[in-house]
């Protein structure tokens, strides 16, 4: 079987004893699980940096994009409006996901290099009384970008609105104290920066903007009251839970804190994209993203002047010795990314830049060939 690591942004690379926990079958009903869940639930708000009297956790069956489509769908009601504001394919996922629910909302579209302006918001939401929630991403995986919550959230606290953060693959990997920064629902899920495996996405919950929404869901199984309500009684999840991605993730939690914390793996992170953007700028790629904007989970970068290859070509050649990247998701020129996140280390990146290095060797010479 051919192995090769992640560099992306989620899935991502696990250890082997994340791995290792996947190998026992729990039953959803037994109370050792359902203390697995009640643990987990308290962990993801020390991490959020909260407490329980203000915030609760909330896990949702599915992939990241379920849990924000529950937050959407669960706590912006019939006569709500929210305020998308995106600058990538994952806030503009939001517009989509507010279509197919009817749900009112006006869309602030940034371009795709560029973060979404506060002062821009704060001034719409003066202008258009009738919004009441706004919703963005925070590290927007389109281009790598790291989103300014923290003076978004200032803006929309002090407008009296709410304020939701897809924090998808950032949550755990960057500091985010979501009290301070004003933010009101932070979704996220377990095969990010908390290192575990794809099953579930968890929502870090405003206790009482939770409880005002009871009634106002437009799904059955994406009810994130209802869900709640049932966690909170005793862990146990409304509907068959993805048990082995859940005892992994409480694996990685620990993982997590014996890593040194959010600190720590957020040093980790930055040290790698660092090294990666300084080896791949040596070899003749620059990158999307501005460096004041740039985040540090992954990377997008453009294709050198004066080099063509098909990115297919590129991709296995980098697997074939060993890492998985990502294509691009821009349109305006091509460009494909590198994740950094996961367990992947230095002497990765170092790797990396090696095969790439010898892949444009190889390039050059059948140029010269022909």
């Amino acid at each position: 079987m051919n192995t090769y690591k992640l560099l992306t942004p989620g899935p991502l690379t696990t250890t082997d004893t994340v791995k290792r926990e996947m190998l026992v079958d729990r039953c959803t009903w037994d109370d050792d699980y359902k203390a697995v869940t009640q643990e987990i639930r308290r962990r993801l708000l020390e991490l959020a940096q909260v407490t329980d009297r203000d915030y609760t956790a909330v896990l949702m069956q599915g992939s990241g994009t379920f849990g924000v489509e529950s937050v959407l769908t669960s706590v912006v009601g019939e006569t709500d409006k929210v305020l998308i504001c995106s600058n990538g394919a994952y806030g503009e996922r939001m517009t989509a996901i507010c279509a197919r629910a009817r749900i009112p909302f006006l869309h602030y579209a940034q371009r795709y290099d560029r973060t979404p302006d506060a002062a821009h918001v704060a001034a719409l939401l003066e202008a258009r009384p009738e919004i009441t929630h706004v919703a963005m991403v925070h590290s927007e995986t389109t281009s790598g970008i790291l989103n300014d919550i923290e003076s978004m959230g200032k803006a929309v606290q002090a407008a009296g609105r709410t304020f939701i953060v897809d924090a998808m693959s950032s949550f755990a990997g960057v500091e985010i104290p979501v009290e301070t920064w004003g933010v009101d629902f932070l979704v996220s899920s377990a095969n990010k920066c908390i290192q575990g495996v794809p099953g579930f996405s968890f929502i870090v919950c405003r206790r009482d903007k939770l409880i005002a929404s009871e009634g106002k869901a437009r799904s059955l199984s994406l009810d994130l009251y209802d869900q709640w309500k049932s966690m909170e009684a005793d862990g146990k999840w409304r509907f068959t839970s993805p048990t082995h991605a859940v005892l992994a993730f409480a694996r990685a939690l620990k993982e997590l804190e014996a890593e040194g914390g959010v600190a720590e793996r957020h040093r980790r992170y930055a040290a790698n994209n660092r090294l990666l953007i300084r080896r791949m700028e040596q070899l003749g790629f620059a990158t999307y993203v501005d460096a004041a904007s740039q985040g540090p989970i992954i990377t997008t970068f453009f294709y050198p002047d004066g080099v063509r290859f098909a990115f297919r070509e590129f991709y296995d050649y980098i697997k074939a010795r060993g890492y998985a990247i990502y294509p691009g998701k821009l349109t305006e020129r091509e460009t494909f990314r590198i994740g950094n996140i996961g367990e992947i280390y230095p002497e990765d990146i170092e790797k990396l830049a090696g095969i790439i290095a010898d892949f444009l060797a190889e390039q050059q010479k059948e140029a010269a060939a022909v």
